[in-house]
């Protein structure tokens, strides 16, 4: 799951950041209306949280263009406003749900989970298999042959990355860039790190691999 997050105030953004990438959710940060429209014109996200009082481009307005360009993902907003109006204003604009400052990332992880819950349930399978193993969407469980399977949230992420490329080969350079998001020295070895372990976790003590390397090229599973 790909969430986006737009908001001005660098401490809750970073809250919100390091919370959201405990539980395993990719997450990109952009801090201004504008910069906001663009990245949902070109990239494809899951859910977006919002803030209200943003720079450039208002997030009324953000929310607003999203819904005229037909981008009918999930819409959490923050505020620090609590009128009645305001928060009539946002969902009328095409909110889903109005979280007002301060608040828990409890309360904040709960309606996230609501909204991708409705979501998929709306538009997408809620879960991602391959031969035995299954990857529940909602719930974040793994299991293989009916065995519940522990991962860490990058590992959670690289599995449903490799999971919904199932049968196609992903380089490492598409790994990186997807789940970790950054752009790494080529000449690491944090991807081969992270499949070893995944491999341990996913293939050993089963008599199928399903995890596979294609050499000079990357990985696939199938």
């Amino acid at each position: 799951m790909k969430i986006i997050l737009i908001e001005d105030d660098r401490k809750i953004a970073e809250f919100i950041l390091k919370g959201l990438q405990e539980v395993g959710y990719t997450t990109t940060h952009v801090s201004d209306g504008q910069a906001a429209l663009s990245k949902l014109r070109t990239e494809v996200f899951d859910l977006a949280i919002i803030d209200l009082m943003l720079p450039l481009v208002d997030g009324f307005t953000v929310i607003e263009k999203m819904r005229a360009a037909k981008i009918m993902i999930p819409v959490i907003i923050l505020s620090a406003k609590n009128s009645t109006d305001d928060k009539v204003r946002g969902l009328h604009a095409g909110g889903d749900a109005y979280l007002t400052k301060p608040f828990s990332f409890t309360e904040l992880l709960a309606n996230i989970q609501a909204q991708l819950r409705r979501s998929s349930i709306a538009s997408e399978p809620t879960s991602i298999t391959a031969g035995d193993l299954t990857m529940d969407l909602l719930r974040h469980k793994v299991t293989r042959g009916g065995r519940t399977i522990e991962l860490q949230p990058r590992e959670y992420q690289l599995l449903e990355y490799l999971l919904r490329n199932k049968t196609r080969v992903v380089t490492k350079t598409m790994i990186m860039e997807h789940v970790w998001e950054y752009n790494f020295d080529p000449h690491t070895n944090i991807v081969e790190v992270r499949i070893h372990n995944l491999r341990e976790k996913i293939d050993k003590g089963f008599d199928r691999e399903l995890i596979h390397t294609v050499r000079g090229v990357g990985y696939v599973i199938e």
